[in-house]
């Protein structure tokens, strides 16, 4: 049941640029009931830092103890499409905007006032979080009934889509919970992986079949190790050849599985108090990508997400752009990537440079290289250009 203090806190949270602001109770042993299947089958890959704090995801109160409330606040960061460019790379549209950790987190300093203000707590009866801190968002969001879970595993607002940056308050301040949106039955096994999903989505599939490289083992899983964005923006390393064709012309994230739903329909644009538009970064082309200095990477990206990849990282994925753009033109500066100082860059250009036929242009490169991941690739091209 509603309270005064509750709807106060609500409306002076929403003053602040939050699109969305909606309640659950603590503790709640079903949010967070199937992260534990979920990591013991492997599907974080490398992020060992979820592995790590799994206990604290799945009981918040073990991140701020005696915490008897969480706050989800959600930001509508939707834009309005734009039709692809030629030359033009894709990027996931949270991308485009100043680095919403930044924005979004100085609202929440403002939001912990409010609640100080209102409620008279104190600064140690709280904390928040904007995707970074060990705490079950999209979870709790549903739990709040700020959305669903759709097959996509993402959440889903039935006002505002595929399209919100949420964030999190716990707080030791007891507040009335929102409903959460129904499921009729309950799933049979609320600890299995997907459990939750889908509860609105009925028997539309369009995001599981939309996938580039087929990253949903089972509706609203996702495995990490087969997933776009995990792989353009999470893992630091090499990503493996055979996902590579599947990134398609996506140089930082993957948008495809939210672009397709058909809950973006309804979708509000929102009031982008929290979020600064970039839509420079729109206009980047391959070739500007492909011939980035790290002065030049430092200017255009500075204070955007895009930063936390670093130049080695986005110099590898638009290696990857270039190889399945099919344009020769893209080979020079190719050519000149196989022989960058770091590995992982070198790499994935030798890949790039073979796809667009010129591998025998690397012929003095492929002398000179020793490092075991740059030969690897070497090693398959030629195995494949021999098979045929």
């Amino acid at each position: 049941m509603a309270s005064a203090l509750h709807e106060e806190v609500r409306a002076g949270l929403r003053d602040l640029g939050f699109d969305e602001v909606r309640f659950a109770a603590l503790p709640d042993a079903d949010v967070g009931a199937s992260l534990g299947a979920w990591l013991d089958a492997g599907h974080h890959a490398d992020m060992a830092w979820m592995e790590r704090t799994r206990d604290k995801r799945a009981d918040p109160t073990q991140v701020l103890p005696g915490a008897r409330s969480i706050i989800l606040l959600g930001v509508n960061y939707s834009l309005p499409d734009a039709p692809p460019v030629a030359e033009r790379p894709r990027w996931a549209r949270y991308a485009l905007h100043a680095d919403y950790h930044d924005t979004i987190r100085a609202g929440l300093v403002e939001a912990g006032r409010v609640l100080e203000r209102l409620a008279g707590v104190g600064p140690d009866d709280y904390r928040y979080y904007v995707d970074t801190g060990p705490v079950l968002e999209r979870g709790w969001a549903a739990r709040s009934g700020l959305g669903f879970t759709g097959k996509n595993a993402m959440l889903i607002s039935r006002t505002h889509g595929n399209w919100l940056f949420l964030a999190s308050i716990l707080t030791r301040l007891a507040l009335p919970a929102d409903p959460p949106i129904r499921r009729r039955p309950p799933p049979a096994d609320p600890a299995a992986p997907g459990a939750h999903a889908g509860l609105l989505c009925g028997k539309c599939t369009r995001c599981l079949e939309a996938c580039p490289t087929q990253a949903f083992p089972s509706p609203g899983v996702v495995d990490s190790r087969r997933c776009v964005s995990y792989h353009t923006i999470e893992n630091k390393g090499i990503i493996p050849r055979e996902l590579r064709p599947g990134i398609g012309d996506r140089v930082y994230g993957c948008d495809t599985c939210l672009e397709v739903c058909p809950w973006n329909r309804f979708a509000q644009e929102g009031r982008r108090l929290l979020l600064s538009v970039r839509h420079d970064l729109r206009d980047l082309s391959l070739a500007e990508l492909l011939a980035l200095t790290p002065e030049r990477f430092a200017v255009v990206f500075r204070g955007t997400a895009v930063k936390r990849l670093k130049l080695s990282g986005l110099l590898r994925n638009a290696c990857i752009v270039a190889g399945n753009a099919g344009d020769r033109a893209h080979l020079p500066a190719l050519q000149l990537l196989a022989q960058h100082p770091l590995p992982v860059v070198r790499a994935h250009a030798v890949w790039a440079v073979f796809r667009l036929g010129g591998g025998a242009t690397l012929a003095s490169a492929r002398a000179v290289e020793a490092d075991p991941l740059v030969l690897a690739e070497y090693a398959a091209e030629e195995s494949r250009a021999v098979a045929g």
